[in-house]
C-alpha cells in the first residue's frame, strides 16, 4: 500500500508545545492560520468577542467605553464616535505592544499595519492602538522617541539635547516642536511625498508633550498613507489607562478598589503576584514598580509601598502618596500617578473582556496577569464567581512582528502608491501567508524568553 503524502505545510511543533504552556489560545490563532493570508490572520484576531457577563466585567467594559468617549470625541463627530463605539462592543480589540514612536519605526509601522488590516478585513470604521508612553525619550544610544529612523541615519525629531532625552520621559517632556533643520536635510523629494511633507507640515507646532507630538503626527500620516480613510486608528496610552483606573476608583465597592485598598484583598493580590513572579515563567513579567509609576520633573519614577505610602526609594524628598483610595484617584487625574502594566491591562482589557493583541513577551504577561487576577478572586463572593467562570476564557493574541519587514520604513514606503500605500500593502498581504511572514515562527524561536521556557523541559499542569 503506498503511502498517501500530505504537502500542507504545518508549524514547527516543538515551537508550539512551548507557547501552549502558557498561551494556548494563541497556539490555536496559529494552527488555525498557519497556510492562510496575513490579511485572514489579522481578520481573525479582530473577530468578534462574547460580551461581559458579570457584575465586574460589566462595569469594566462601561468604565472603558466611557474614557474611550472621551478620547473619540477629540477626533470625531457624534455619529462617528457612536458607530466606532458599537463596534467596538462587538468587536472589542486593541492593539497593544505600540511604544510611543513615530510610525517611521519598523516595529511600530507593521505591527500598526496589521491592526489595519483586521479593521479593513472586518469592515470597522475605527480601531485602537495602545502606545506606551512611560519610556524615556532615549533608551539606548540614539533610539526612542525622541529620535526618527530613516534607515541609513537617525534623526534628532525634536532637537533636544541627549543629556535631557535619556531624563525625560515620552508622556511629560514638553512642550516640544519638530526639528525642521534636521528633517529637510534627509529628505528627497520620494521622502517628501510620503512622509516628510506630512511631517513638516505641523513644523510651526508647539505640542504639549512628546507623546501628544508623536500621537497627532502618527494621526497625519495615517490619513495620508490611507486617504479613503477604509479604517481609522485611535491612538490610546497610559493616560487614558490612568482616567479608567481614577473611574474604577470612584467607587470603595469596586473590585479593584476592595482588591488595592483592603488589606486582606491586596495582601491576597500580592501573594498570587509573587508566586506569579517565583513560577518558571515569572521571566515574563515586568514587576519594576508597586502598582503605580510616579511623575516628577518630567520623568517617570519607580515607586514602592512603604506605611502606607507610595514613595520613590531612596528619594527623601520625592513624591509621597498616601495609598488611599481619594488620594490614588486625584494623583492619577492630575497626572501625579501613571497605572503599572497589570493594572493597565487590567483597566483595558482583562476586566472589560477586551482581546489584546501584543507581542512575545505580552502573550506571556498578559496570560500571567490573567492567572493573577484569578488567583486573586474571592470564590465566596457571587459576583467573583461569576467573573472567574467569565475568565476561562482567555482573549490573548500574538499581532507583534507578525508582519515583520526587514528594511526601514522608509525604504517600503518608496515603491509604494502615494496616498495608497496601506490599500496597496493590504493587496500584497492577502497574498503571503502566515507561515511565509513569520519565517516558520523564526522570531519565536529565537526569543530567548521563549526558548528557556523550552530548554527548561517544563511540563503544562
Amino acid at each position: 500500500m503506498t503511502a498517501v503524502f500530505d504537502p500542507t505545510p504545518t508549524p514547527p511543533a516543538e515551537i508550539l508545545a512551548v507557547l501552549s504552556l502558557l498561551c494556548p489560545e494563541v497556539v490555536c490563532d496559529i494552527e488555525q492560520n498557519w497556510n492562510a493570508p496575513v490579511s485572514d490572520y489579522a481578520r481573525h484576531l479582530w473577530r468578534p468577542v462574547a460580551r461581559p457577563a458579570s457584575g465586574p466585567a460589566i462595569a469594566a467594559r462601561s468604565i472603558l467605553r466611557e474614557v474611550l468617549h472621551q478620547r473619540l470625541g477629540a477626533m470625531m463627530q457624534p455619529e462617528e464616535i457612536g458607530k466606532a463605539l458599537e463596534e467596538f462592543e462587538h468587536r472589542p480589540v486593541i492593539q497593544s505592544g505600540l511604544h510611543c514612536l513615530l510610525l517611521m519605526d519598523r516595529i511600530t509601522f507593521d505591527a500598526l499595519l496589521l491592526a489595519w488590516l483586521g479593521a479593513v478585513e472586518n469592515g470597522l470604521s475605527a480601531f485602537f492602538g495602545f502606545m506606551g508612553t512611560t519610556m524615556t525619550m532615549e533608551t539606548i544610544g540614539r533610539e526612542g522617541p525622541g529620535w526618527l529612523d530613516v534607515g541609513d541615519d537617525k534623526v534628532n525629531l525634536f532637537g533636544m539635547g541627549r543629556h535631557k532625552l535619556c531624563r525625560k520621559s515620552a508622556c511629560v517632556a514638553g512642550p516640544v516642536s519638530l526639528n525642521r533643520r534636521a528633517l529637510e536635510a534627509v529628505g528627497d523629494e520620494t521622502d517628501a511625498s510620503r512622509w516628510l511633507g506630512t511631517l513638516l507640515a505641523s513644523q510651526d507646532k508647539v505640542f504639549g508633550t512628546a507623546a501628544d507630538a508623536l500621537t497627532a503626527l502618527n494621526e497625519d500620516l495615517v490619513a495620508d498613507w490611507d486617504r479613503s480613510g477604509m479604517a481609522l486608528p485611535v491612538f490610546i496610552d497610559d493616560r487614558l489607562a490612568a482616567a479608567a483606573v481614577a473611574r474604577h476608583l470612584e467607587y470603595d465597592g469596586s473590585l479593584l478598589s476592595r482588591l488595592l485598598i483592603e488589606p486582606a484583598r491586596r495582601q491576597r493580590l500580592e501573594h498570587a503576584l509573587q508566586d506569579a513572579a517565583s513560577s518558571p515563567f515569572g521571566r515574563f513579567l515586568p514587576n519594576t514598580t508597586a502598582y503605580f509609576w510616579g511623575i516628577r520633573e518630567e520623568r517617570v519614577r519607580k515607586l514602592v509601598l512603604d506605611n502606607g505610602h507610595l514613595i520613590e526609594p531612596d528619594r527623601p524628598h520625592g513624591l509621597s502618596i498616601p495609598f488611599e483610595r481619594p488620594h490614588l484617584k486625584q494623583a492619577l487625574l492630575d497626572g501625579v500617578l501613571l497605572p503599572n502594566l497589570f493594572l493597565t491591562f487590567l483597566v483595558l482589557a482583562i476586566l472589560p473582556r477586551v482581546r489584546v493583541v501584543g507581542g512575545l513577551r505580552q502573550i506571556g504577561y498578559v496570560a500571567l496577569f490573567h492567572s493573577i487576577l484569578l488567583a486573586a478572586l474571592d470564590e465566596n463572593a457571587p459576583e467573583e464567581r461569576d467573573l472567574a467562570a467569565e475568565l476561562q476564557v482567555r482573549e490573548n493574541a500574538w499581532g507583534m512582528r507578525v508582519i515583520d519587514e526587514k528594511i526601514s520604513v522608509r525604504e517600503q514606503l518608496a515603491g509604494l502608491p502615494e496616498g495608497a500605500l496601506f490599500p496597496d500593502l493590504l493587496r500584497q498581504y492577502r497574498l503571503r501567508t502566515f507561515a511565509e511572514t513569520t519565517d516558520d515562527l523564526k522570531l519565536v524561536r529565537e526569543n530567548a524568553r521563549w526558548r528557556k521556557i523550552g530548554q527548561s523541559g517544563i511540563k503544562a499542569t
